[in-house]
């Protein structure tokens, strides 16, 4: 089975956002147009928010849902840390923490690597060859990124991957 990467595309999300009416949004261009464009409104920060534009889209962060099957070393603590830093480091995030627990002998782990740009958990279920990550960055850092590491350490058959932009008001 082929991996799969699903993401709302920013013209579904500017979509989206002219079906609603918004505080948050002001019509943009001439006022004869038969269909205004929107453009999001910001208060100016006096310092960094994070806050990302792409796409004429503002938006908090990239949220990554990954789901991995197939997938081995799931209950090994090690493995998994290492993991959550070198996906951290690969998406040229800043790792400020990094938690595991290991529920029992050849169970499963959960964790967080905290980031300064957001975090990466990971659920794990060995007995189903099934793991579960969030990777949510802000900022200049790269959450798809992250991906490539988390696959080369858990082999996974196959993974699903869906993107969401977090902070639009849809």
């Amino acid at each position: 089975m082929a991996d799969t990467y699903s993401k709302m595309t920013a013209q579904d999300q500017a979509a989206a956002l002219a079906a609603r009416s918004d505080r948050h949004l002001i019509p943009a261009g001439n006022s004869n147009a038969q269909k205004p464009q929107l453009d999001i409104v910001q208060d100016e920060p006096e310092q960094k928010d994070y806050w990302i534009t792409r796409e004429g889209l503002t938006f908090a962060g990239v949220h990554l849902i990954v789901d991995m099957w197939e997938a081995s070393g799931l209950d090994n603590e090690a493995l998994v840390q290492d993991a959550l830093a070198q996906a951290a480091e690969e998406a040229s995030a800043t790792l400020l923490h990094l938690h595991t627990h290991k529920f029992h002998e050849g169970g499963g782990i959960s964790g967080v690597a905290v980031l300064a740009e957001s975090h990466i958990s990971v659920h794990t279920w060995p007995e189903r060859a099934f793991a579960a990550f969030d990777v949510f960055m802000c900022g200049d850092a790269r959450p798809v990124d992250a991906i490539a590491a988390l696959k080369r350490a858990f082999k996974p058959g196959h993974m699903n991957v869906v993107e969401h932009k977090r902070g639009i008001a849809l």
